[in-house]
């Protein structure tokens, strides 16, 4: 009996390849439905998977990732994750809800509302995913800054913002004290304004004074996630969030990984939930979910690339492979279903079985909030005051 493993999922419009629209199962008329969404998420809680992600962005969908493409061939255009979240989250009981947030251009001040305010609506399973936006096409959307021209002192530059923001997000939580509301009809008494909190916070790209229009998150503290695949992102992951998502090819990579993220962590923080993503095409023969792929990879007219790892097996491999990187140091796993439902309904209805067998995933949903299936406290609120 090992370690239990933490399980999520990354959705996407009908999966992560870019031909998954036209699998017979897909459903690519309903991806501006709620149904679906609500079908999608509703199927990961079935697996009792910790939580799932919403991707987002503030371009068009594009093969390229610097850069807009003529594509007609595939999926383009998606909701917005949070409001997404908010929709599913009431019909939803257990698992987390962690939507993506472009830090580059939102004002941090209504994503902290946004996302109190999902943690509300889900009773305490709230998340953000934050990401930055280099590309071009999305500065000229909204014209009001000049990217460097250089790569990477824009990517220093950009998650030097998004650690600032990460830090307005959590200092505008804490702005309002737990117990803050009095709601006394008797002496007319509904806040105590002294636990209302100024953040008063400076930096390079914005300032914020606080406090939040939204009350104290159930969470106190909804969960922060980052993906990395550079050293700026680690630094951010390493220093704001409290799960960050890396891309390893080998065993020994996420051992690397993960020592590089906890080597610059704060003494005094939590351990970060080190994620490792996979794209997995999942069937039951290796022949089947291989011929998948290139079934697809015709379709699409190219071969499919992918940041992450590319997995095509058995569910079975795909557990071995899990339990082999798990032991390696990687707290749990980011799975990249290649076509919706059919790669989830297999991670729900198979993956997690094998891995319940093996002793490396939970029998039921051990806690009500997202702070607690993933063993994190609710934090002290740093304003208060004894």
């Amino acid at each position: 009996m090992g370690t239990p493993l933490h399980l999520a999922v990354a959705l996407d419009g009908t999966g992560w390849h870019p031909a998954s629209w036209r699998e017979p199962l897909a459903r690519p008329g309903e991806t501006l439905t709620p149904r679906y969404w609500t079908d999608l998420v509703s199927l990961a809680e079935s697996g009792l998977l910790d939580f799932v992600t919403i991707e987002d962005g503030l371009t068009l969908q594009s093969d390229h990732p610097f850069r807009p493409d003529d594509r007609t061939d595939r999926v383009r255009g998606r909701l917005d994750a949070v409001l997404i979240a908010s929709r599913v989250a009431p019909l939803t009981h257990h698992i987390g809800l962690v939507p993506t947030v472009i830090t580059t251009y939102t004002e941090p001040f209504h994503a902290s509302k946004a996302i109190a305010t999902l943690d509300y609506v889900s009773t305490g399973r709230a998340g953000v995913r934050v990401q930055v936006a280099s590309r071009r096409d999305a500065a000229a959307h909204f014209g009001r800054r000049r990217l460097p021209e250089e790569r990477a002192v824009l990517s220093a530059e950009l998650f030097d913002e998004a650690g600032d923001y990460v830090e307005v997000l959590r200092r505008l939580w804490d702005s309002w004290e737990d117990d803050a509301e009095i709601r006394d009809v008797a002496t007319g008494r509904f806040i105590d304004r002294n636990k209302l909190h100024y953040i008063d916070f400076q930096g390079a790209s914005f300032s914020v004074k606080g406090p939040s229009i939204t009350p104290r998150p159930p969470q106190g503290q909804p969960i922060v996630a980052a993906l990395g695949h550079v050293d700026p992102a680690y630094r951010l992951i390493a220093g704001s969030t409290d799960v960050g998502f890396v891309t390893p090819h080998s065993v020994d990579e996420v051992t690397a990984l993960v020592g590089a993220i906890a080597a610059p962590r704060p003494a005094d923080a939590a351990a970060v939930r080190v994620f490792a993503d996979l794209v997995v095409f999942l069937d039951d023969t290796t022949d089947a979910a291989r011929a998948r792929h290139e079934r697809l990879d015709e379709l699409a007219g190219s071969e499919y690339r992918s940041d992450a790892e590319i997995f095509a097996g058995t569910p079975g491999q795909l557990a071995d492979l899990l339990e082999a990187w798990h032991t390696a140091g990687a707290t749990g796993f980011r799975l990249r279903p290649a076509a919706l439902p059919h790669d989830l309904q297999q991670v729900t209805d198979v993956l997690v079985p094998e891995l319940q067998r093996r002793g490396l995933f939970r029998q039921s949903y051990e806690a009500s909030t997202l702070r607690g299936l993933l063993g994190l406290p609710r934090p002290a609120n740093r304003y208060t005051t004894v």
